[in-house]
């Protein structure tokens, strides 16, 4: 299966003008995979199961209270008294999103996309340079409110590079957010995490040349960052 960056990069490549037999070698993916990708957009098509397992939601709650809460025993009784085979896997997500047990873990608020957040987050990557794989950092800044990005790909990345590709890509846009939303990274993070984060001096007085500060997402927000 390939994976939504690589099938982006596909249809990207091909809009720029690049021959499918030229992607299919650069990328090594078979040319009529290629053609079907660019068919889709670059999207991933979206596929239903037909086998998808339907519980009515009264059933569940019927034997969650009467096996108080006992997973496993419901997966019991669904296989030998309703002759209902699910796994169990398939079946405590079932009950998680029905919140029988209200201990459903809650997604942090949306935050709305306002003038003056930017985000900054760096990702691994695997390319073919001369013909070879090679692993490599994609650093990418995103401003949430106009959607503008920039990214650049490195070796390496540390802080040096950090304030290099900071200070390259506002100059490049000529403007600059009043923050800078990072995930608990030690290349500008000094200790603590999210709002009680301290950001390393030399990354904050950096900042503040450009007229920005630096904040720490909370831990299990990762939406919060580029």
């Amino acid at each position: 299966m390939i994976d939504p960056d690589k099938r982006k990069a596909i249809y990207l490549l091909h809009t720029e003008g690049m021959k499918i037999r030229t992607i299919s070698r650069q990328l090594r993916v078979n040319r009529n995979t290629v053609r079907n990708i660019i068919e889709q957009k670059g999207l991933a098509p979206q596929t239903i199961r037909a086998d998808k397992i339907q519980i009515e939601p009264d059933l569940l709650l019927k034997l969650y209270g009467k096996c108080k809460g006992r997973i496993q025993r419901i997966h019991e009784k669904l296989t030998e008294e309703e002759g209902i085979i699910v796994g169990y896997s398939t079946l405590s997500r079932m009950i998680r999103e029905l919140e029988f047990s209200g201990t459903k873990k809650s997604r942090c608020g949306k935050v709305p996309d306002v003038p003056g957040e930017m985000q900054h987050d760096t990702s691994p990557y695997s390319i073919n340079i001369s013909g070879r794989k090679t692993r490599v950092v994609g650093s990418i800044i995103y401003f949430r409110y106009s959607k503008v990005r920039y990214l650049k790909f490195y070796r390496s990345f540390n802080r040096f590079n950090m304030k290099c590709f900071l200070h390259e890509a506002l100059n490049f846009f000529g403007y600059s957010g009043t923050t800078c939303i990072i995930d608990n990274t030690n290349l500008a993070r000094l200790k603590g995490t999210g709002q009680n984060a301290i950001i390393n001096p030399e990354m904050d007085k950096f900042a503040g040349q450009f007229g920005f500060s630096f904040v720490c997402h909370e831990i299990g927000h990762a939406n919060r960052k580029a």
